[in-house]
């Protein structure tokens, strides 16, 4: 078993006292927790009347002297306390100090002590025996952690001092004493006085025998208290101001080190990112938090930068507001990328420089002793696009990036920076700065699942919760499965926007600004959330309003090969989520032009239920010169590689790629773009699945497109009167069955063949159109026979 453990696990009666031998500022416990403890440690408190008339209250005094002020002890006289605890205003737990000859009725209290309590000289307090071994009381510190900075900011050294020894000293100073959260204590070490605040504490039961995992969480909680006992672990931190430098350990943590005590990632109020902030945290401040002496035994720098990236209302710049709340240093430098920017000459990188001064000050004076320097760079690409890219002959943007490589990573190196840098636009980084050394960790932060989803809701509705607004018929889970691919800034967009319907259930009928008698029974409902969820659509995701508009009218079977389609579809898609060996799959749909490619693709790309699916078609595309739609093209395919599971839908290559019979002409760029992205493989664990279309396959197969393509499915027109029959039974066109068998067999008799040959989609406008004529049958007879080929 551990040794730290030993007093308070042990099996006998000795395991359970703590050192008989006195010590300045404290004293022996009974030889029995159990049945003495009251008789022999505690003297009972007088009745008398104070100043105040009232038994049992106090007023606050200075202590007696410096010496007594180093006990931690407060000073009594003998007449009213002997050498025990008390609790004060039934919330400070303390040990008395008897002082003869301190005045009666007083109690003495140090600087440190007043400032802990809030208590002014002369406050009256109401005073109490406290029993810390009663079962109710019963427990002591297994673990201590305490924030170090000089008392006298006149009497510092840059000395580091041994933590270890510090530890031993401070426990056999005040070993038996009551500590708790927010406690101040000031002793002496080496002749100077330092002043000690308790961060948390982790305590466990004084009477437990069990294992040490019975032990309580680490506690904030002021009203969290125990007994300091030699065998408790003490971690010491620096304070930010005026701290105590110590040497490197290879058992305890570094005083600097980035993560405050007691710190876990739900009180930053962001969800959705436990996989990324434990990849952040593993990377970037597992090393910071282990020993200095581990680390310089492995002989490893700490990493000085990383780059988050990822799509708009991600939480990359929430991230940054909300960082502060778990670092033990300073306040992190947050700036806007075009803040650095400035019309004067040289101005740009001095505005860089003056990021790092700080750092490199302290760390020419503390050196590896230095506490962390953070600095965050939001919208990075605005400063620190790839040398020669930009535009004009000033180099400014070059000469930022520049200063920034040579001060992260330059001939003066520093060891106590973290460089945060967030971009919608990885790739719009120069190179140099995202190498190890530099921005070494690259995270993306993408889109929650539904999980992470959840987690975004509880948060947003969390003082609709607390405050009794949400109802009841409000489940956050099924909203959460039913925002897929929303961002955590469109959730909240989609909080704000339910809470408008509710509000808008409360406004006076007649009028804008009135607002109704029964506000206070306003809830937000599930209806609202519904109603929201049309108004609030993802950015990044499924096209469904576009795809969508694709198959209007359904899809029609009206032959045995459209469902062998559609059949066919669904296995290219179970290949793509299922397969191990082809995560990249392209289908080419091909055939004569209103035949329903189209259609059927949108159908089989949104059956897929895909998180990500697209829509690429000459008509996004109107207005944009041949960069802008390239551009175009690579941003949907670059985003369709952060999803999962993809689909991009590429509608009438021969429009996008611009050709034209005439000449003939096409756009050999926009070609060579289409068929290297129709081939490049997603990254690991990333799977796409892309169906194109087109009318003119003999030019596709002319350019040796057809070729970029795993498989490739004809789509005929409907051909025969029997299918031309089913399409028609669809549209309910005619009044019944008699009369569309007769307007059939009128056509078949006008046109003088057996085949139609016409693609069903100009059937069914076709179709539409008759059914605005008082003679119906015959307007579809005559606009039908107009198209249909005479060389059937």
């Amino acid at each position: 078993m551990d040794s730290r453990w030993k007093f308070p696990f042990g099996s006998s009666k000795s395991q359970h006292e703590p050192s008989r031998k006195p010590l300045p500022g404290s004293f022996s416990k009974p030889a029995s927790v159990h049945s003495n403890t009251s008789r022999e440690l505690k003297a009972p408190m007088p009745e008398r009347m104070t100043a105040s008339g009232r038994p049992g209250t106090f007023r606050i005094a200075k202590a007696t002297s410096t010496e007594d002020a180093l006990t931690n002890c407060i000073i009594v006289s003998p007449e009213d306390f002997g050498q025990q605890y008390i609790i004060v205003d039934d919330y400070f737990v303390l040990s008395t100090k008897p002082v003869p000859g301190f005045p009666r009725g007083c109690l003495g209290a140090s600087q440190p002590q007043r400032e802990w309590a809030a208590w002014s000289l002369n406050q009256q307090v109401t005073v109490a025996s406290y029993d810390p071994f009663s079962q109710k009381n019963s427990s002591y510190l297994s673990n201590l952690d305490l924030e170090l900075c000089f008392q006298n900011r006149n009497r510092t050294t840059s000395d580091a001092f041994d933590g270890e020894d510090m530890a031993k000293k401070f426990k056999q100073s005040y070993q038996n004493q009551v500590l708790a959260p927010g406690q101040k204590i000031v002793f002496d070490y080496r002749s100077y006085n330092i002043k000690a605040t308790v961060i948390t504490v982790t305590c466990a039961d004084l009477l437990l025998s069990e294992k040490p995992s019975d032990q309580s969480p680490i506690s904030k909680d002021p009203r969290t208290r125990g007994l300091l006992t030699m065998d408790t672990d003490i971690t010491f931190y620096a304070a930010k101001e005026n701290a105590v430098r110590l040497k490197a350990s290879m058992k305890r943590p570094a005083a600097n080190a980035i993560l405050q005590p007691g710190f876990k990632f739900e009180d930053m109020g962001i969800g959705g990112l436990d996989a990324e902030f434990s990849a952040i945290f593993r990377r970037a401040f597992a090393s910071r938090i282990f020993p200095p002496g581990m680390i310089e035994k492995l002989g490893i720098s700490h990493v000085k930068g990383m780059l988050l990236y990822g799509p708009p209302g991600t939480g990359k710049t929430l991230i940054a507001r909300q960082i502060g709340k778990m670092l033990n240093a300073r306040e992190p430098k947050i700036v806007n990328g075009p803040e650095i920017l400035n019309k004067f000459v040289g101005q740009s990188e001095e505005n860089i420089r003056k990021l790092f001064a700080d750092a490199e000050r302290e760390y020419r004076e503390k050196g590896d002793e230095s506490g962390l320097h953070i600095i965050i760079f939001d919208e990075l690409d605005a400063i620190c696009k790839k040398r020669g890219s930009s535009g004009g002959d000033t180099g400014v943007g070059d000469q930022v990036v520049n200063q920034l490589l040579a001060k992260m990573d330059g001939v003066d190196q520093l060891n106590n920076i973290l460089v945060i840098g967030m971009t919608n636009r990885k790739d719009m980084i120069d190179e140099a700065l995202l190498r190890p050394g530099r921005l070494e960790v690259h995270m993306e932060i993408s889109l929650p699942d539904e999980n992470g989803r959840l987690q975004i809701l509880k948060i947003h509705t969390a003082k609709m919760q607390e405050n009794k607004v949400l109802d009841k018929d409000v489940d956050l889970a099924e909203l959460a499965a039913l925002t897929k691919n929303y961002s955590g800034a469109e959730i909240n967009g989609l909080v704000k926007s339910a809470t408008s319907f509710a509000f808008n259930r409360h406004i006076k009928v007649g009028t804008v600004a009135g607002i109704s008698d029964d506000i206070e029974n306003l809830k937000v409902n599930r209806g609202d959330f519904l109603n929201a969820l049309t108004e609030v659509r993802p950015a990044f995701g499924v096209s469904e309003e576009e795809l969508e508009s694709c198959i209007q009218g359904g899809i029609v079977n009206f032959g045995k090969h459209i469902e062998d389609i559609m059949t066919e579809g669904r296995l290219f898609v179970k290949q793509v989520m299922n397969s191990d060996r082809t995560r990249l799959v392209s289908l080419l749909l091909s055939g004569p032009i209103s035949s329903g490619k189209t259609a059927l693709a949108a159908s089989i790309a949104l059956a897929s239920e895909f998180p990500y699916i697209k829509l690429l078609s000459a008509n996004s595309m109107v207005g944009m010169n041949e960069g802008a739609r390239i551009a175009h093209i690579s941003r949907v395919f670059e985003d369709s590689y952060r999803s999962p599971l993809s689909v991009i839908v590429v509608d009438d290559i021969e429009r996008i790629i611009d050709w034209v019979p005439i000449g003939p002409r096409f756009s050999n760029t926009m070609l060579q773009t289409l068929m290297v992205l129709f081939r490049k493989q997603p990254p690991k664990g990333h799977r796409l699945l892309v169906i194109a279309t087109t009318s003119e396959r003999n030019v596709l197969l002319q350019m040796n497109m057809v070729s970029s393509f795993d498989a490739e499915i004809g789509v005929p027109n409907v051909t025969t009167f029997e299918e031309l029959d089913r399409v028609l039974q669809s549209v309910d066109i005619f009044a019944d069955n008699n009369v569309r068998a007769g307007a059939l067999k009128r056509l078949r008799e006008y046109i003088g063949v057996d085949r139609v040959n016409v693609g069903v989609a100009r059937i069914l406008m076709i179709a539409e159109t008759a059914k605005q004529d008082t003679d119906v049958v015959t307007c579809f007879i005559d606009s039908l026979a107009r198209i249909i080929p005479v060389d059937n």
